[in-house]
């Protein structure tokens, strides 16, 4: 397979770099590997969000007012075809009698909208998402989760939960509560590089009580 965006599956590319919706938030360092899917992750893994390229007029016009965000932090790795569903229901209310999104020039001026923001969607740092994962709209996935691949995440999912199936469900926990509690402490993401390379061969490795030594040490005294 030939690409002149993703050459190898071996590769990817920090978001960040390629982003231009104007409602897409991504941190440094998280990358995306699309080499299955040969697309952009904006084009590829995000659906349905006003500001992208086929929308852009419509939102600079402002007639939808404030839309639902995709946030996603630092230090996160995607793999390839992940989709985030956005702009929750698209005016598709499964609560009133039709689902149908009527056009009220041809209905008549009683036609309601039937937008609903479900809330951003929000991923935290050092998210494992795996291969066409689905997340649903208004989920927010914790710091250190891991999104198996094809699992549909359909509600919020806890710091360093391990999640698949569909609708997905937490299978385990990436560590023991202790430590998650002092892995969240800590925020290794937020450390700066010179930090991190000091911590590197811990970072490496399960020893979190170590690791949390160094950051009494050397992190949070400064």
């Amino acid at each position: 397979m030939e690409s002149t965006i993703f050459p190898s599956w071996l590769g990817g590319y920090e978001i960040k770099r390629h982003i231009t919706n104007p409602n897409i938030d991504v941190g440094d360092y998280s990358y995306y590997s699309g080499y299955y899917h040969q697309h952009h992750f904006e084009d590829q893994c995000v659906h349905y969000l006003l500001g992208d390229k086929s929308s852009a007029e419509v939102w600079q016009s402002g007639i939808f007012g404030e839309v639902d965000k995709l946030i996603i932090g630092r230090y996160c790795s995607i793999a390839s075809g992940v989709v985030f569903m956005l702009s929750g229901n698209q005016g598709h209310r499964h609560d009133w009698i039709s689902t149908f999104p009527f056009d009220y020039q041809e209905f008549g001026e009683q036609v309601q909208s039937g937008i609903k923001r479900a809330g951003d969607t929000v991923v935290g740092n050092d998210v494992w998402l795996g291969a066409e994962c689905v997340i649903l709209p208004g989920v927010k996935i914790g710091d250190g989760a891991v999104i198996g691949t094809r699992a549909v995440v359909t509600k919020d999912v806890e710091p360093y939960a391990v999640v698949v199936g569909n609708p997905a469900r937490c299978v385990k926990k990436r560590f023991a509560e202790p430590q998650i509690a002092m892995l969240l402490e800590m925020q290794w993401w937020h450390w700066s590089k010179t930090e991190l390379k000091g911590a590197m061969s811990l970072m490496c490795s399960e020893q979190v009580d170590a690791l949390y030594q160094y950051y009494l040490t050397h992190i949070k005294k400064n």
